[in-house]
């Protein structure tokens, strides 16, 4: 037995959730995430119980120079691991909703699902994504856009506090008003500065929302994507909308109606009464024939329905932009490019709250974008972004969270996704915080 087994005996007997080795029963299942078309292969993976776990693995970690990874449910891999440690904290569950303060507080490895069940009950709702099933810290960490994020800003400006283990191995509690350049760092930063095991932070009084889409045959109506975004200057904060170019399989399960066709699909989350949401909604119904509609007075439980997300795992790449106004010749520009292959696009309508800046401020950058568009790829294979690139004209910048893994998240990606002299300070705290370097299988600020 070498240096290294003496040393990971003596972290198996430190940690009480499970230690796993290449070879190991479980280690693969261990590290593979929601996204297939990454995985990591560290050396060691320690599977968090708690902070105190997540002490030991970092401990381990800087003592031996090892650099340090960390995955919940695995949505926003970045770069994989080749070697090092990887903490999983996917067994760190817990939510507690506390009605008469309006917040939660969430363990390392909590969904959004368990969240909004447990606040649901007292006409509360978090400020979680279109899917529920993805983890709440990456989310959170890398800024967290919304479903109603037009509405009520992003999930990161609702943070009230947060545990987090350094690369020195202190467990600390962070605040606004404690630790402000760190709390300041960590949300928009992710896990460059160390491993966030609880996270406090505010609800939102949503009970009900007018929601669900309208789904259009890409082929058969033209004149949705102009239609849509002339609409979206004239909605107010309360609507919460996005258009989705979608290439349905003709498999079953698929809808009837949508199998085997090229579909754009317009998502909406009203949070005023239903009657108002329908009055606003009319000008899309006047587009053009529609395949199918399921917007309806819904219970934000059943938020999921919106966007209907697959909660399978699977394998893909992605890149996303940030944009501001976009002329004609931006439409023509995504009209001319979203017809190819299985290339799946959506554009999200910003603006409103999600342009404010936050009660205690963050390192969520370019609040200033008005559209987001993400171009995401089916498949493990990488593939060329080429809209993305088409629309640097009119670009601002990237979002962190839906930005990619591997090629898609390196150094350039990274920067472009803050404001400059958001990058220098975040580059000058991470050398307070970290450095050497121990956090550096992430989406990396330095």
């Amino acid at each position: 037995m070498n240096d290294f087994d003496n040393d990971v005996k003596v972290l198996i007997d430190r940690v009480a959730g499970p230690v796993l080795r290449p070879g190991d029963e479980g280690y693969d299942e261990e590290r593979t995430g929601f996204n297939l078309a990454a995985r990591h292969a560290p050396d060691v993976i320690v599977g968090a119980v708690g902070a105190g776990d997540v002490r030991a693995a970092v401990e381990f970690a800087a003592a031996r120079g090892l650099a340090v990874a960390v995955q919940g449910t695995g949505h926003g891999i970045s770069v994989a691991a080749e070697g090092g440690v990887l903490v999983s904290t996917r067994r760190m569950t817990d939510v507690r909703v506390d009605p008469e303060t309006c917040t939660a507080r969430v363990g390392a490895g909590a969904r959004w699902g368990k969240v909004i069940e447990r606040a649901a009950p007292y006409g509360l709702a978090p400020l979680n994504g279109s899917a529920p099933h993805v983890g709440v810290l990456g989310y959170t960490l890398g800024g967290g856009l919304p479903l109603l994020g037009r509405s009520h800003g992003y999930a990161a400006d609702r943070v009230l506090g947060m545990d987090v283990v350094t690369a020195d191995g202190r467990l600390r509690h962070v605040t606004p008003d404690g630790e402000p350049d760190l709390y300041w760092a960590l949300l928009g930063g992710r896990d460059n500065f160390g491993i966030v095991t609880g996270l406090e932070f505010g609800l939102v009084p949503v009970a009900r929302l007018y929601g669900g889409g309208l789904f259009f045959d890409a082929a058969e109506v033209s004149g949705v994507l102009t239609a849509y975004l002339r609409w979206t200057g004239t909605v107010p904060e309360r609507m919460n909308s996005s258009v989705a170019l979608i290439p349905f399989p003709d498999v079953p399960g698929v809808p009837e109606g949508l199998r085997g066709r090229r579909v754009l699909h317009v998502r909406v989350a009203f949070t005023g009464p239903p009657e108002e949401g329908e009055r606003l909604v009319e000008p899309l119904r006047a587009i053009g024939p529609r395949l199918m509609e399921t917007l309806r007075d819904l219970p934000y439980a059943e938020c999921a329905s919106i966007h209907d997300d697959p909660p399978v795992p699977m394998p893909w790449t992605s890149d996303d932009v940030l944009l501001g106004e976009l002329d004609d010749a931006a439409i023509r520009t995504i009209d001319e490019r979203i017809g190819q292959g299985d290339l799946i696009v959506e554009l999200r309508h910003l603006g409103g709250a999600l342009s404010r800046p936050p009660a205690h401020p963050n390192a969520v950058g370019h609040r200033d974008a008005r559209y987001l568009l993400v171009e995401l790829h089916p498949g493990a294979e990488p593939r060329a972004k080429e809209l993305v690139r088409a629309l640097a004209p009119w670009s601002v910048g990237r979002f962190l969270n839906l930005m990619g893994h591997g090629e898609d998240a390196g150094p350039e990606q990274v920067r472009s996704a803050y404001d400059p002299a958001d990058l220098e300070r975040l580059t000058a705290l991470k050398a307070v915080y970290d450095p050497r370097g121990t956090f550096g299988i992430t989406y990396r600020v330095r």
